[in-house]
């Protein structure tokens, strides 16, 4: 039995929520008491998702493409006119990219894996921030991953994309200090999701080998840190990264 953590009454948007981490993150939100929209660029998926889950909470599936700003902001817009306001932004949307050497790395690749796992953060938080700011409440929580403080050999892109969403979370967390508003990230190890389809096999077995505690990451234990991140008992941490590698982390 999880422990209880209290977001009764909160209004969530999990990107990337439809499946694997994000939808994890999203039962466990609905399991504490928020209500959550899922942002999905597949609308058929996100819906499927929200009626699988719609007898534990209430769940909005939204179309949004996080690379395109325009887009992000009317999903913000159809968000608070359903809620009424966002008090929880979870940035989770993300793709791995190409296996492939620096030197040998596809641009349009690069380019993709940057628009989806560095711009849609910054899209959403552009998006979302002011009306925090307004309320003077709100809970941030980046998914970034070891790779971005560590960095993985042939998966370029993907580090640098995450190390730039902890670069980001740090700068918004010092932009927010003196308001209610927390901004932290999480770096998890590899967890079993449809993003190792993108992945080849000797790269998901090097990711293994880094983790002391010799298995991946359960997506129910990234989903209990980012609860607790997105809880009013975060009420001090920010700008902050909490690791969760099962050891692999150096610092």
């Amino acid at each position: 039995m999880p422990n209880k953590i209290d977001l009764s009454g909160r209004f969530a948007v999990v990107t990337g929520g439809a499946q694997g981490i994000g939808r994890a993150i999203v039962e466990r939100f609905l399991d504490s008491g928020a209500a959550v929209a899922i942002f999905d660029r597949d609308k058929a998926f996100a819906e499927k998702t929200a009626a699988e889950l719609n007898n534990r909470g209430k769940v909005l599936p939204v179309a949004c493409d996080v690379t395109r700003l325009a887009d992000v902001e009317r999903a913000r817009d159809e968000t608070v006119k359903a809620f009424g306001r966002i008090d929880i932004l979870t940035n989770n949307a993300g793709i791995a990219g190409k296996n492939a050497t620096t030197w040998e790395y596809p641009t349009e690749e690069w380019a993709q894996v940057m628009r989806i796992n560095l711009d849609g953060p910054f899209h959403c938080c552009r998006a979302i921030v002011p009306g925090m700011i307004a309320q003077n409440y709100g809970r941030i929580v980046n998914i970034a991953s070891i790779a971005g403080k560590e960095g993985n050999p042939n998966a370029s892109a993907y580090s640098v994309s995450k190390a730039g969403v902890i670069a980001l979370t740090k700068s918004l967390g010092k932009e927010l200090a003196s308001y209610d508003i927390a901004v932290n990230a999480i770096t998890p190890a590899a967890a079993k999701t449809a993003i190792f389809d993108q992945m080849k096999q000797e790269h998901i077995d090097y990711m293994l080998s880094k983790i002391p505690r010799a298995r991946f990451v359960k997506v129910e234990e990234i989903a209990a840190l980012a609860a607790y991140c997105a809880s009013a008992d975060n009420s001090f941490t920010t700008g902050a990264v909490f690791d969760i590698s099962g050891g692999r982390a150096t610092y």
